[in-house]
């Protein structure tokens, strides 16, 4: 649906923040794999050429069609679902970068599987992204991941097929002349932002809004990141917090699409660092399951906070990296429930050991899952020196 010059810039700018990601610079023949969707096979093209054009090695994977994902669920025996063919280990030990194209063709398919057998097969490929990961903190490895518009993406955000395709090349400025140039100059505001956040030694955070009262500890050890090329569009800054200090209530008044599921209502009781009660307004079977994967799926692994004047996201996409960076009137926070971030560490990731993890309360899991609320809403920081002060308000960083 994106017009040729579109499709030109979007794969520049993936491009860009693919290169962004990394610590390293890339090298002529590094490999980097393009996973994408059917619908977004005209984008995989033109990576591949341009990847091939930048002297690196384009491995391609594309992924299940919504029918091979339901029979695989619904077939599958036990054997079968943690299957990994072999190679999978070794392709992740060479790769150097990865871009993932999204482009669903259904989000609703696998809404009566039991998400156990979703969790057990995600378990069972942790260990391929655990590779990634240390590759990640040696700065041997990045990735980015986009959206690509479709019917079924739109139908789902209730909007028009134009409209949805409009809010993506909007999101990503791809109406600008020089989108990669409006990435740079975004890239920079966020770096003075994370700077003046990891600065202030915040012991705790206090976010309120109508139906929001938690407590988020950042813990020892931590520095606030985002906006590093890992997701277009992105404009969050967030950090990995110590799970163990979470306390109170947090509701999600985004719906979300999870694993086939359609989630609606979220709202997590914290105590001690986990949860304690779940409701939601519509699948709320599915969330308690999914929460109970393991023992890290009802901690958290994540806090963010995405400031309105850099998103010109204003509408339910029915997409997560969408409606995680909602700019709106509002901007938005979300808490993600499972795996951590070793790049919110404020030393050197590659020594981030797992019993270093364990210390510093870095959370682990199988499953990460981005829960937003767009609420009008303060968030305080309580300072080491005994102090509050207002971080975040109507939208924006106090900075």
């Amino acid at each position: 649906m994106l017009s040729e010059r579109q499709v030109d810039a979007y794969t520049d700018v993936l491009l860009w923040a693919l290169k962004t990601a990394r610590r390293k610079p890339y090298r002529h023949g590094d490999a980097i794999l393009i996973r994408y969707d059917l619908a977004a096979i005209r984008m995989a093209e033109e990576l591949h050429a341009k990847i091939l054009d930048m002297g690196m090695n384009p491995v391609l994977r594309v992924g299940l069609i919504p029918g091979m994902e339901r029979d695989f669920y619904t077939k599958a025996n036990r054997r079968q679902l943690v299957f990994q063919p072999a190679g999978e280990k070794e392709l992740c030990h060479s790769l150097s970068g990865g871009i993932y194209l999204n482009a669903p063709d259904a989000l609703t398919h696998l809404a009566d599987v039991d998400p156990k057998k979703i969790g057990k097969a995600a378990t069972a490929r942790k260990p391929l992204r655990d590779i990634l990961d240390r590759r990640e903190e040696k700065g041997a490895f990045a990735w980015t991941l986009c959206v690509v518009p479709t019917k079924e993406l739109a139908r789902h955000a209730g909007l028009a097929v134009k409209q949805y395709e409009t809010q993506v090349v909007r999101a990503c400025y791809l109406d600008e002349k020089e989108p990669v140039r409006k990435w740079e100059s975004i890239f920079r505001n966020a770096v003075a932002i994370k700077k003046w956040l990891t600065a202030m030694r915040i012991k705790a955070l206090h976010v309120e809004s109508a139906n929001v009262d938690l407590l988020v500890k950042p813990g020892e050890r931590r520095r606030w990141v985002g906006m590093t090329g890992h997701n277009i569009p992105s404009f969050e800054i967030f950090i990995s917090p110590d799970w163990r200090g979470t306390e109170g209530v947090y509701c999600a008044d985004q719906p979300s699409y999870r694993n086939g599921n359609y989630v609606e209502g979220v709202r997590l009781v914290f105590r001690k660092g986990s949860v304690v009660k779940v409701e939601a307004k519509k699948g709320g079977a599915f969330v308690s399951k999914y929460l109970g994967l393991d023992r890290g799926a009802g901690r958290v692994g994540e806090f963010s906070l995405t400031d309105k004047r850099f998103s010109r996201i204003n509408r339910f996409m029915a997409n997560t990296l969408y409606d995680e960076n909602y700019g709106g009137l509002h901007g938005n926070c979300h808490l993600a429930v499972g795996s951590s971030y070793s790049d919110s560490y404020s030393g050197d990731p590659s020594k981030l050991t797992k019993t270093v993890k364990n210390r510093l309360g870095f959370n682990a899991s199988a499953i990460h899952w981005d829960l937003v609320n767009t609420e009008k809403k303060r968030v305080t920081a309580r300072l080491a020196g005994g102090e509050k002060r207002v971080v975040y308000e109507d939208g924006m960083f106090r900075y």
